[in-house]
């Protein structure tokens, strides 16, 4: 199908679109009450991640709202040790929280590679219904979680400000840790291909938890499966986002992928000239820059957009928008990226 707003894949690619183009992280969410509305309707999020039609409509509803160029589906990261055979549940106010974690060899004879298809077969079906709906408007981003971001949580059995066993496993079990390690990285391999099957024009990895690693740990234990990921998906544009990696920008350029993600701390004349031309760069405004006024946000947006001129770049938040932030000023940030001259 062709698309009407190819803006993001011509950003990724390096083709010089008519304006830079602009979606958020997160933004098919809690800062919508048409979201809460839905997500009212049933049980729970994981309820409404798991309802293709729904998940559907929550991921359509930024573009129709908020005027962003791009959709990204609506699902988790966790959905992948779900699929492995690591159920996870959602608790209110508190996150995600796993009954029973990854601790041993024993436990990995439990875990399967998930294929993508038939394990998560209700996102596959959600980005069909998406695609059919959207109709070639924009273009619809897949994603899938960072192994290392995903084994943290398979051993810590939570959200963490630390993560401090999943951290120890590192230097306990090194080996066990490179086979659970290569266990999900096959599984987000083949879901990855799965979402492209179905229509995904391009995906996303989201490693959330790099920030916390020393650069040597993260060397070896998350780089190397990023790689792997990316070496693997050939057929659309990807994207890198390891929020707080700002140590390891230099080996990011090195990945086969076509965009890095930017969280708000790395500088972007910095970040540049460490990863260079041959990238597109995305992000990368403080999302608390948007608690702030009309003309503060639009202030902030421009002052982001000049660092940016003249290099290849997608406009983004530099993580996910926050949940209390007035939509109004998300849209002052939309039309001031796509007003920029």
């Amino acid at each position: 199908m062709q698309l009407k707003n190819d803006l993001l894949l011509k950003a990724a690619k390096g083709e010089n679109p008519e304006r830079t183009p602009v979606w958020l992280m997160r933004q098919a969410g809690r800062i919508l009450p048409e979201y809460r509305a839905v997500r009212e309707s049933v049980s729970g999020f994981i309820e409404l991640a798991q309802t293709p039609e729904l998940a559907a409509e929550v991921t359509i509803q930024p573009v129709d709202l908020l005027g962003v160029d791009a959709a990204i589906i609506f699902s988790d990261i966790l959905v992948i040790p779900e699929a492995m055979g690591l159920p996870y549940e959602m608790v209110e106010k508190r996150g995600p929280w796993f009954p029973q974690t990854v601790q041993s060899k024993a436990d990995l004879k439990k875990l399967r590679i998930a294929n993508g298809v038939d394990d998560l077969s209700y996102v596959i079906e959600a980005i069909k219904i998406t695609k059919k709906a959207l109709n070639g408007r924009v273009p619809l981003i897949g994603f899938a979680g960072a192994p290392w971001t995903i084994f943290a949580y398979m051993i810590e059995g939570s959200g963490s400000k630390t993560f401090s066993k999943a951290r120890a496993m590192l230097y306990t079990q090194p080996e066990f840790s490179h086979q659970l390690l290569q266990m999900i990285t096959d599984s987000t391999i083949n879901y990855l291909k799965a979402q492209i099957d179905a229509g995904v024009d391009l995906i996303q990895v989201f490693d959330s938890w790099a920030g916390i690693l020393p650069p040597d740990q993260y060397r070896v234990f998350s780089l190397p499966y990023i790689s792997k990921i990316c070496d693997a998906i050939t057929t659309v544009p990807k994207t890198v986002f390891a929020k707080g990696a700002f140590f390891a920008r230099e080996e990011m350029a090195k990945l086969n992928c076509e965009t890095i993600g930017l969280d708000w701390n790395m500088g972007i004349t910095e970040s540049r000239k460490l990863i260079g031309e041959s990238k597109t760069l995305q992000g990368n405004l403080d999302p608390a820059a948007l608690y702030g006024s009309e003309k503060q946000v639009e202030a902030a947006t421009i002052h982001m957009m000049n660092q940016f001129k003249g290099s290849r770049h997608i406009a983004n938040l530099g993580h996910g928008v926050y949940p209390d932030i007035n939509p109004e000023m998300v849209k002052i940030f939309i039309e001031t990226v796509k007003n920029y001259k």
